[in-house]
C-alpha cells in the first residue's frame, strides 16, 4: 500500500478508498456501545443515572449518535461486501441484516409482553405500551408483524430493518452522486417539516423514529465515508470548532435553565422546547453536529484512553450492538418495575443504573468469547470485519487527508 501526499478526484463509481482501508477505528465501537449505555440510562423513567447522558445537557441525545454510526458502518460494511462480491452478494447482506433484526424486534416485543404479564403490574402494562397485546393478542401481534406496534423504547428497531432492506439502492446512488443523494435527503427532511409527514402507527398515531426524517443522518453517515472528502478541512478547522462549542454552551444553557433555575427568558425556552424527536428537531441535528465536530478534533484514532478498561468494555458493547440494545430495554423495563414495586429512592436508581450496564458489558464480552470459538469475530457484522474508519480520515492538516495504515 503506497501513501499518497494528494488528493485525487474519485471517478464516478470508482470504489472509495475508505472501503480499500484495512484498519478499524476503535471509536466507532466505543461510540457505539456508550451510547447502548446512554440509551439505557435514559429508557428508565425518572432515573438520577440519567444525568450523564448529554440528553439533560444539550438538544440531542444518545438516538442521533447511534443513528449516524449506523449509517458509516453500513456503508464500510455493505460498500465492502459489495466490493469483494458484486451488488448480489451485497443485497443478500442486507437482507439478512435487515430480517435479523426484524425478527428481534419481533422476538423483544414478545419478551416485554411476557415480562409485563409475569409482573402483574397494570401500571406497568399502560406504560409500556403493551395492554392492547394482552387483551388482545391476534390483532396486535398482526400489526407487529407489519410493523405498526411497537412496545415502547422498541421504536428505533423497525426503523433499522427499513434502512437496511433499502441500503442497497442507497449506496448505488452514493457512489454514482453522493453529493445529490445527500440534497435529495435533506430535500425530503425539510418537506417533513414542512408538510408534516409521517409514517401511521397502530392504533393511532405515528411513529416515533420518523423514518421519512431520520433517514438524514444514516445518510449523512453513509455520504460520509462515500463523498464527504471535500468537506473534511472544513470540518476540522478552528473555524467550525469555534461554532460547534459556542452552539454547545447556548444548548447547555437552554436545557439547564429548563430543568432548574432560569438563565434566560422564558419565552425563548417556550419557543424552543419541547424539541421535536420524533422528526429530528434541526436544533437536534445541529448539536449531534456539533458534539460530533467536538469529538473528532479531541479524541483521535489513535487516542490511549481507548486502550483503558472502560473504554474496552464500551467497545465490547458496540461489537454486538443489536443483542445489546436489546438487552438494554428489557433491563429498563425491569429497573422500572423495580422502582414501581419496591423502591424509587436514589439509592435504588443508582444500583439498578450500574447493575444494567454491568449485565451488558458480561453478555456482551460472553457473545465476543461465543464468536470467538466458533472462528468469527465479534461484532453485528461478522462477515464484513476488520471495519476501515470513516473518522481518522477526518483528521486532516492543511487539507491533506491522512489514510489507514492497516490493521
Amino acid at each position: 500500500m503506497h501513501d499518497r501526499t494528494h488528493t485525487s478526484k474519485r471517478l464516478i463509481g470508482e470504489t472509495p478508498p475508505e472501503f480499500r482501508g484495512a484498519g478499524r477505528d476503535l471509536r466507532i465501537d466505543v461510540c457505539r456501545g456508550i451510547a447502548l449505555w446512554w440509551i439505557f440510562l435514559d429508557h428508565v423513567p425518572n432515573n438520577i443515572g440519567s444525568w450523564l447522558t448529554p440528553r439533560n445537557y444539550g438538544f440531542c441525545d444518545a438516538a442521533e449518535i447511534f443513528m449516524f454510526i449506523s449509517g458509516v458502518t453500513c456503508a464500510l460494511a455493505y460498500g465492502r461486501a459489495r466490493q469483494r462480491e458484486g451488488w448480489s452478494g451485497m443485497i443478500g447482506r442486507s437482507l439478512r441484516r435487515g430480517w435479523d433484526i426484524y425478527a428481534a424486534f419481533l422476538l423483544l416485543t414478545l419478551a416485554c409482553t411476557v415480562l409485563v404479564y409475569l409482573a402483574g403490574s397494570d401500571r406497568l402494562a399502560d406504560e409500556s405500551n403493551t395492554r392492547i397485546l394482552l387483551d388482545h393478542p391476534g390483532a396486535t401481534l398482526a400489526h407487529a408483524a407489519i410493523l405498526q406496534y411497537r412496545p415502547v423504547n422498541t421504536d428505533v428497531l423497525p426503523t433499522f430493518v427499513i434502512f437496511h432492506v433499502l441500503f442497497a439502492p442507497l449506496l448505488w446512488l452514493l457512489l454514482r452522486a453522493p453529493n445529490v443523494t445527500l440534497g435529495v435527503s435533506l430535500l425530503l427532511y425539510a418537506l417533513v417539516h414542512i408538510f408534516g409527514w409521517s409514517v401511521p402507527a397502530w392504533p393511532s398515531g405515528a411513529w416515533f423514529f420518523n423514518p421519512l426524517a431520520w433517514q438524514l443522518l444514516i445518510v449523512l453517515g453513509a455520504w460520509c465515508v462515500i463523498g464527504g472528502e471535500r468537506v473534511w478541512p472544513w470540518v476540522t478547522s478552528r473555524t467550525t470548532l469555534t461554532l460547534a462549542v459556542v452552539y454547545l454552551a447556548f444548548g447547555l444553557v437552554l436545557t439547564l435553565s429548563c430543568s432548574g433555575k432560569p438563565l434566560v427568558p422564558q419565552n425563548l425556552t417556550n419557543l424552543l422546547f419541547p424539541l421535536d424527536k420524533s422528526n429530528l428537531s434541526p436544533f437536534r441535528l445541529l448539536h449531534f453536529l456539533a458534539i460530533a465536530t467536538v469529538v473528532l478534533w479531541f479524541i483521535p484514532r489513535d487516542w490511549r484512553g481507548l486502550a483503558t478498561p472502560v473504554m474496552r468494555c464500551a467497545r465490547c458493547c458496540g461489537e454486538n450492538s443489536l443483542p445489546i440494545y436489546c438487552l438494554g430495554v428489557l433491563l429498563a423495563l425491569a429497573s422500572h418495575l423495580t422502582l414501581l414495586d419496591i423502591s424509587d429512592r436514589p439509592a435504588m436508581q443508582i444500583v439498578l443504573s450500574l447493575a444494567g450496564i454491568l449485565a451488558m458489558i458480561v453478555v456482551a464480552m460472553l457473545l465476543n468469547r461465543i464468536s470467538v470459538r466458533r472462528g468469527h469475530y465479534p461484532g453485528w457484522t461478522q462477515s464484513t470485519e476488520k471495519i476501515g474508519s470513516v473518522f481518522s480520515s477526518w483528521q486532516v492538516a492543511d487539507g491533506a487527508r491522512r489514510e489507514a495504515l492497516g490493521p
